[in-house]
C-alpha cells in the first residue's frame, strides 16, 4: 500500500514536471511568433516604402529621359541655326572685305587722281606769266581743277570771237590739257546780269553759249584738242561768284572757266566694280 503511494506520488510529480515544461515552451514559441510576426509585418511596410521608392525613381527616370529628349533636340536646332550662322557670319565677312577692299581701291584713285590734279595745277601755274596769272584763277576743288579766265583777255569787247591776246594763255593751257588725256574738259561761260544787246544774240544764255563754243573749236582747230573730249555749255548770268551791284562784281562774274575732270567712264567703272550691298 505504501508502495503505491509512493508510484501514485512519482508519477503526479512527473506529470507536473511535463505540464510546467510544456507550458514554458508555449511561451517561448508564442513570444518567438510575436517577434517573427513583427518582423515580417516591418519587413512589409520596408518593401512596401521600397516599392513606392522605386516607382518614384522610375517617374524620376521617365522626365530625365523627355528632358534629355527635349534637350537633345534643342541642341540639334542650335547646332543647325549656328551652322547657318555661321555661313551667314562667312557672308558677311566677305562682304565687309569686299567693302573693305573697294574702299581702298577709291581712295587709292582719289590718291592718284588728287597727286596728277595737284602736278597738273603746278605746271598749268609754273607755265602762266605774272601778267597771266593776274587774269586766270586756277583752283582744285573735290578732284577737279578749275580754270577761271576774265573775259576781257579772252574776247573782242562784246564779243564771243577769241582776240590775239588770249591765244598765248589758251596755248599753255592746251599743253596741259593734252598732256592729261584721261581727263575730259568742259568749258563753262558765264555773264553778268546787264542784258545783252547785240543782234542775233537773244540774251545772256547765248552769250554765254556762244563763248564756250568760241573757246572748245579754238582748242580744237588751233591746237588739236580731241573734240570728244572737249563739252560746251552756257551758264548765263545765273551762277555768279560775286555781287553784280558792283563794276569789279560785274567783272568778276563775266568769266570762262575750263573745267578739268577724270573721264566719266572711269567712274562708272568703279561703280561697277563696286561689291554689292
Amino acid at each position: 500500500m505504501k508502495r503505491n503511494i509512493i508510484v501514485v506520488a512519482l508519477a503526479a510529480g512527473c506529470l507536473v514536471a511535463t505540464s510546467c515544461a510544456s507550458k514554458k515552451e508555449l511561451e517561448n514559441c508564442q513570444n518567438e511568433n510575436r517577434e517573427l510576426t513583427g518582423n515580417y509585418q516591418t519587413a512589409k511596410e520596408q518593401l512596401a516604402a521600397s516599392n513606392a521608392r522605386v516607382t518614384s525613381l522610375e517617374e524620376q527616370l521617365e522626365q530625365q529621359k523627355k528632358a534629355y529628349a527635349a534637350l537633345q533636340q534643342s541642341l540639334d536646332k542650335s547646332l543647325t541655326n549656328a551652322s547657318q550662322n555661321n555661313v551667314s557670319i562667312e557672308k558677311l565677312v566677305d562682304q565687309i572685305n569686299e567693302s573693305n577692299q573697294y574702299i581702298r581701291h577709291l581712295v587709292e584713285v582719289k590718291s592718284k587722281s588728287d597727286s596728277l590734279n595737284m602736278v597738273l595745277t603746278n605746271n598749268l601755274t609754273r607755265s602762266l606769266s605774272r601778267e597771266e596769272l593776274k587774269e586766270v584763277d586756277v583752283q582744285v576743288l573735290k578732284g577737279v581743277v578749275y580754270i577761271s579766265l576774265a573775259d576781257n583777255m579772252l574776247y573782242k569787247s562784246g564779243s564771243y570771237e577769241i582776240n590775239d591776246r588770249a591765244q598765248e594763255t589758251l596755248s599753255k593751257i592746251a599743253k596741259i590739257i593734252m598732256d592729261y588725256k584721261d581727263y575730259d574738259v568742259l568749258i563753262e561761260g558765264n555773264t553778268d546780269n546787264v542784258p545783252i544787246t547785240r543782234e542775233n544774240i537773244r540774251n545772256n544764255w547765248d552769250l554765254s553759249c556762244l563763248r564756250a563754243s568760241s573757246v572748245v573749236q579754238y582748242l580744237q582747230t588751233h591746237y588739236g584738242v580731241d573734240p570728244k573730249r572737249l563739252t560746251a555749255g552756257g551758264r548765263g548770268e545765273f551762277n555768279p561768284i560775286a555781287t553784280n551791284d558792283t563794276e569789279v562784281g560785274k567783272q568778276r562774274n563775266r568769266r570762262t572757266q575750263i573745267i578739268i575732270t577724270p573721264k566719266l567712264d572711269q567712274f562708272m567703272d568703279l561703280i561697277d566694280k563696286a561689291p554689292e550691298e
